[in-house]
């Protein structure tokens, strides 16, 4: 359960828009614990955020317990810490619902574009979520209070490493970080102009009947998908995945509509709107990428050689270039650095270099040392249409091949032994406090591992 109180306090502003929005629909109480009550729809929302933080999508099949035992134990935290009075002010809530506005009006380019993709005003994100994440922080408060003072030794690391068997002793792959600074060099007006001019007549086609809007899709959309699916698509207004001024238009649409040329960070497109029905739509769309010329890429690669020679000279850190000259939307937020997308971390192992745009990565690593930066090299991106552009790779640090020890490993395996004795802090406490909360749950939730050792702890008193 170590994951129990970063539940809420975690959770993103879209996915808490979406489980609002559920609780509409499915309002049941599926469990009450002290003035507090947890809705079923609580339960499915975290159930869908669950669903799309794991890699293929599989849920655990005691997916529903895990859920319900984590806010259950998140309320009664949150309930301890209102009769603790710790300290989470407004402004600390405040603060964070501002940081979590910045971070999507980042995303989505600007507060109206966030406005039209979720469907709620700054001013009613603010009261939607005020509660929330008042609780997220009043159940962090009151962890940290519980295992703030936990500490670890080293002869207790020692020994939770010497009770592990010899043969199951987790093998590290080398282990790289690896940063890139990516410029994608922008079409020229005439180039944007030509693509835009082309839409229009595609429109102008379906519109007096002499061409099919399928067809034209097949025939001419540089997404890759419109071969199979004639570029039809089902959006949610709540899903991230889909650039805002595409998800935008698609949503102001009226069905049976088409839109004039939408730019969008992949393109230009043409959406022509099938369905509506609540926060879906049904769209079918044609994306022309104008075309970036041999000299536009030629210039990106200068402007790179120049960065880079100043980063091998030391006239400027590889962070300092990144935010200086990457063109990534994710540059700001990861310093260009890959992400391990199992874990978030920077370590990656080579195996994991799998999308289309990683792969040139490999062929370069038997010729960069750690702290090299490779030549400019052409780059194209793994989203619809493939944008074209040039980067350099930075080879951070480079680990060998080993099983774990305690010389190699032991921030690793130290952050285990202090995780597990955490752990080991909350779960004790929860054991002596829930009992004096009432707690009422529904019957398929009471067999639960953790339930129903604590109901019966409550039938006790």
């Amino acid at each position: 359960m170590n994951k129990i109180f970063a539940l809420s306090a975690g959770t993103l502003l879209l996915c808490q828009v979406a489980a609002a929005q559920q609780k509409m629909v499915a309002d049941k109480i599926a469990a009450i614990v002290g003035d507090k009550i947890i809705l079923r729809s609580d339960i499915e929302g975290e159930m869908v955020n669950l669903q799309r933080s794991t890699v293929d999508g599989a849920l655990p099949p005691n997916a529903p317990c895990m859920i319900m035992e984590q806010i259950i134990a998140q309320k009664v935290m949150v309930m301890q810490a209102e009769r603790d009075s710790l300290p989470v002010s407004e402004q600390d809530v405040d603060g964070q619902i501002d940081n979590r506005i910045r971070y999507f009006e980042d995303l989505y380019g600007s507060r109206e574009k966030m406005k039209e993709v979720t469907g709620y005003s700054i001013y009613q994100l603010r009261e939607r979520f005020r509660q929330p994440i008042k609780e997220g922080l009043l159940a962090k408060a009151m962890q940290d209070k519980i295992t703030g003072s936990v500490k670890v030794t080293p002869s207790e690391v020692k020994k939770y490493f010497d009770a592990i068997p010899k043969d199951s002793l987790q093998f590290y792959e080398s282990e790289l970080e690896i940063g890139q600074i990516v410029i994608l060099p922008k079409a020229t007006k005439e180039m944007d102009q030509y693509a835009v001019d082309r839409l229009l007549e595609f429109k102008k086609q379906v519109q007096d009947k002499t061409s099919d809007f399928g067809r034209l899709a097949i025939l001419y959309s540089e997404d890759p998908g419109a071969k199979e699916n004639k570029g039809v698509y089902i959006l949610n207004r709540n899903d991230k995945q889909w650039d805002p001024d595409f998800l935008a238009a698609s949503f102001r649409l009226k069905e049976n509509e088409i839109s004039s040329p939408i730019k969008s960070q992949f393109g230009y497109h043409l959406i022509q709107c099938i369905k509506r029905q609540g926060d879906n739509i049904t769209v079918q769309h044609i994306l022309l990428k104008p075309n970036v010329t041999r000299n536009d890429l030629s210039e990106a690669t200068k402007k790179l050689d120049s960065v880079r020679l100043l980063i091998l000279d030391g006239k400027m850190s590889f962070g300092e270039a990144v935010v200086k000259h990457s063109d990534l939307p994710m540059s700001k937020f990861d310093g260009g650095m890959l992400q391990n997308r199992m874990n978030g971390s920077t370590l990656i192992t080579i195996d994991q270099l799998d999308q289309p745009s990683e792969r040139d990565i490999v062929l370069l690593l038997d010729t960069l040392k750690p702290g090299g930066i490779s030549k400019p090299m052409p780059y194209v991106d793994d989203q619809p249409g493939g944008r074209s552009g040039i980067r350099i790779i930075y080879l951070k640090t480079r680990t060998n091949p080993h099983r774990e020890n305690m010389t190699d490993d032991y921030a690793r395996i130290q952050q285990r032994t202090l995780q597990l004795k955490q752990q080991d802090a909350r779960d004790k406490w929860l054991r002596e406090k829930i009992p004096t909360y009432y707690i009422h749950v529904e019957d398929e939730f009471k067999q639960c591992n953790h339930i129903a050792k604590w109901m019966g702890s409550i039938a006790k008193q």
